[in-house]
């Protein structure tokens, strides 16, 4: 098994285990943003959309209810999130939305398929970003979008670093490990990957989708919800709750009157497919 597929495995296996645990609100920024990209994008009513990497839905629902004409197909390796993303359809009597299990990475769509491509923070857990792009700028229409999220680079300051340096100190490797986010919170970078892919008009809007946390068990839902969880999995299962208990105690000398800052500065990045593709 190549060291890409063993990634993906390892990621699939974090989400189908935060699944259940993905939609607490302690991680509300996650429908906040694909309300705002949904804004940003301003898709017609007859688009098709695919929205990669499409988790519990939140973005792919969000589309589903802007293009009432259209359809949106959304993809995900994790079985448990898909699982979770067609309850919350149902739930909601939509009609217009498609799921599939596939690899964000290698879309399995001819050429030319969608008006748009979107992603809501899962970009940068796909090993190969730029290919990634690539194929999603492949089956976008000439003049069609493709848009992504990600974090910037104050996103959960402090609580984010306490939570790595702890992490440290329980003797996780960090540096070869980092957390998958960290691979696009610059500017450039992303702009720079959108241009490599093909895309032009690239454009980038940054906005706070931060709130405040009721105390550190607050954190530890969001923690535990998110892909984080993977980070404190790594921790000897015996040395966990200690792990837990210590960085809780630290995490609570940041709380004030309003409880806990969550800082979560998000930048959107679309770029737009030339209206002559280019062979």
């Amino acid at each position: 098994m190549s060291d890409a597929e063993e990634h993906k495995q390892n990621i699939v296996g974090v989400f189908n285990a935060v699944a259940g645990d993905y939609e607490s609100a302690a991680l509300r920024f996650f429908p906040s943003t694909a309300d705002s990209m949904v804004s940003f994008l301003k898709p017609r009513q007859d688009w098709d959309i695919l929205d990669a990497a499409t988790g519990t839905g939140a973005l792919a629902i969000a589309l589903a209810q802007a293009v009432k004409q259209g359809r949106v197909k959304g993809i995900d390796l994790s079985e448990a999130m898909l699982a979770r993303a067609e309850k919350n359809i149902k739930n909601l009597s939509l009609e217009n939305i498609d799921l599939l299990q596939m690899d964000a990475e290698q879309p399995e769509f001819d050429n030319d398929c969608f008006h748009a491509v979107t992603c809501s923070f899962g970009l940068f857990f796909i090993p190969d970003m730029q290919e990634a792009l690539r194929q999603w700028r492949r089956v976008t229409k000439p003049g069609g979008t493709v848009l992504f999220s990600s974090f910037t680079e104050t996103a959960f300051q402090l609580l984010g670093e306490y939570f790595m340096e702890d992490l440290k100190q329980s003797g996780v490797d960090i540096e070869s490990k980092p957390m998958a986010s960290s691979r696009l919170v610059a500017a450039d970078t992303c702009r720079e990957m959108m241009e490599a892919a093909g895309l032009v008009n690239v454009q980038q809007v940054e906005m706070q989708k931060g709130y405040h946390l009721k105390d550190e068990n607050q954190w530890w839902e969001a923690v535990w919800g998110a892909a984080m969880r993977g980070l404190v999995l790594q921790i000897p299962e015996a040395e966990r709750e200690d792990f837990k208990r210590e960085h809780l105690e630290r995490i609570a000398k940041l709380r004030n009157a309003d409880g806990l800052w969550l800082d979560v500065g998000v930048r959107l990045t679309s770029g737009q497919v030339p209206e002559e593709r280019q062979l």
